[in-house]
């Protein structure tokens, strides 16, 4: 008999766990940018190209190996890829804290976020086991929803902890990590994998490279130059992938994404959604921090708590909008999600330029995108989710999850190219923020496009 035959776990017990593991890989994705400066100081590095790459390998690797990590989920169990990510994170974490040079920051910054790549598709397996099946949605909008928590303590938190070392950035992970480990490992419900042949090595790796090339493209296209020599080589890398990976998934006997969870119902346009609507969340939060922090010259604290309002909003939203998703059907909400969304960016277009009253100018865009998101991506993770067959849950969540990261990095670039091509000042940014509010409007079309049956 398995553990969860014979010691039922409470569902919340399992997402307080669960929510541990998601927050401190929410939080690394946020809490690193404000110690950049104290980072750069400390190891003696001045070029912020070679800085960056402490935030771009740990981007990079995230997105490029989810869909492997999530496979290995499914085949090992939502538990122990859960528990071995947690654990490879935190090793990762210490590393990083120790690193006495920039090469190996970035190299452990790599393996953290392979141990992140394991564990979030495995976490919503885990949700999705625990959970009875009339309270899975919620649960996912509520898992979905710790991201925002992740996104608006990570700077605050950072801007505390870079005071006394840069180093506490990484080393407040350690026990928390440990705790959350010994905890899981107790309580956790210990489903079985999937025992099925195991996709080759070849497939992992093709999709891996891929995904990989496809980010590093849109991450330093902009450094580059979008048609030097480096650039078009890896998109030429990224169009021949996805060619091979495409054929692999219809000729494969066990591709490493199967066409049952490609198929399902929802699965293709929630992806879609997601991507459209990351697009626009990537380019909303990199221009509001570079508003605060070059055009009101705000410090990296200051900037933090100036976002935090609207992600703090997430999860409350996530949860509660269960009501408004009974009433009117997730598609319609998460359409309205992208609304209320560009008409907080658009409000900034209007407003910024003409006040440095945050409350007036900054504040009512900030509660507005905050809602946006948390009416678009919990509804869209629980949808895309519902219908997966149970052994490719870690497998599908995954792509989920990559679709939201590739569209950061697209949103990134679009962000970077705008402002590029503009006179520095306002109305720069205004001309990011008018394109962002459209990407959101574009995810309202796509979640109510017709699925072919």
């Amino acid at each position: 008999m398995t553990q969860l035959t014979e010691r039922p776990t409470s569902p919340r017990l399992v997402m307080a766990v669960v929510a541990v593991g998601v927050l401190l890989s929410g939080f690394d994705l946020f809490i690193v940018n404000v110690a950049l400066g104290d980072i750069a100081v400390a190891l003696g590095v001045s070029d912020l190209a070679d800085l960056s790459w402490i935030l771009n390998a740990y981007a990079i690797t995230f997105a490029a190996l989810l869909v492997p990590a999530g496979r290995i989920s499914d085949r090992i169990g939502a538990k122990r890829g859960f528990l071995g990510g947690l654990l490879l994170f935190t090793a990762a974490s210490a590393a990083c804290a120790f690193a006495p040079g920039l090469a190996g920051l970035v190299a452990f910054r790599v393996v953290q976020a392979a141990g992140a790549a394991l564990m979030i598709p495995s976490s919503l397996g885990l949700v999705l086991t625990a959970f009875p099946p009339e309270g899975r949605q919620g649960a996912v909008r509520l898992w979905a929803g710790l991201g925002g928590i992740g996104a608006a303590l990570g700077p605050v938190v950072g801007g505390v902890l870079v005071h006394a070392d840069w180093r506490w950035v990484f080393l407040v992970n350690i026990p928390t990590g440990l705790v959350a480990a010994f905890v899981g490992w107790r309580v956790l419900p210990d489903a079985p994998g999937d025992r099925g042949r195991a996709p080759g090595l070849v497939g992992a790796l093709l999709l891996t490279v891929t995904v990989a090339a496809l980010v590093l493209v849109l991450v330093n296209g902009p450094e580059w130059g979008w048609t030097s020599g480096r650039t078009l080589a890896f998109a030429a890398v990224t169009v021949v992938g996805l060619a091979l990976n495409v054929a692999a998934v219809t000729r494969a006997a066990d591709p490493l994404v199967s066409l049952d969870v490609l198929r399902a119902p929802h699965f293709a346009s929630t992806s879609l959604t997601l991507l459209t609507f990351h697009v626009a969340f990537g380019a909303m939060l990199l221009s509001i921090v570079l508003w605060l922090q070059e055009v009101w010259e705000l410090s990296a604290l200051e900037a933090g708590l100036a976002i935090a309002p609207g992600p703090l909003l997430v999860p409350f939203v996530a949860v509660y909008g269960g009501r408004l998703v009974a009433a009117i059907g997730p598609r319609a909400v998460i359409a309205l999600g992208g609304a209320v969304f560009a008409a907080g960016v658009a409000s900034w277009a209007v407003l910024a330029g003409a006040s440095t009253s945050y409350a007036a100018t900054v504040l009512p865009g900030m509660l507005l995108t905050g809602v946006g998101v948390g009416l678009v991506v919990p509804p869209s993770m629980a949808l895309g989710t519902s219908e997966l067959p149970p052994d490719r849950r870690g497998t599908g969540s995954a792509i989920l999850q990559t679709a939201r990261q590739v569209g950061i990095a697209v949103g990134v670039a679009v962000l970077v190219a705008v402002l590029g091509a503009q006179s520095p000042g306002a109305e720069a940014f205004e001309a990011a923020w008018w394109a962002t509010a459209v990407f959101a409007l574009a995810s309202s079309v796509t979640v109510m496009a017709r699925e072919p049956r």
